[in-house]
């Protein structure tokens, strides 16, 4: 997995690529816990993520409680295979997705 970052202010974007797994979900939360001070609005750009599993979902749903607490978390560009699982798990009811 491949995480970019762009910081606008107090806005991050994180570009998300690949998988986000149980092998790859400890960096993603690793990078987030980085960041949420110094972040009011938290962007995860979906585009090039290929796969998520629940360990992926469990760092989403920590994230979206955190950053609910302050300007909030958005997630944008879900392809097809992780829209799915976020419909199958009730996340796309719960999370702010563009």
């Amino acid at each position: 997995m491949n995480i970019g970052r762009e910081r606008n202010g107090n806005e991050l974007t994180l570009t998300v690529e690949g998988r986000l797994d149980t092998n790859t979900a400890p960096q993603l939360q690793a990078e987030l816990e980085k960041e949420y001070n110094s972040t009011e609005k938290l962007i995860l750009d979906f585009k090039d993520l290929a796969y998520i599993s629940s360990a992926g979902l469990r760092v989403l749903l920590l994230a979206h409680k955190t950053m609910s607490q302050k300007g909030g978390l958005k997630v944008r560009n879900v392809g097809d295979i992780v829209g799915e699982v976020f419909s199958v798990t009730g996340f796309a009811d719960v999370l702010d997705i563009q």
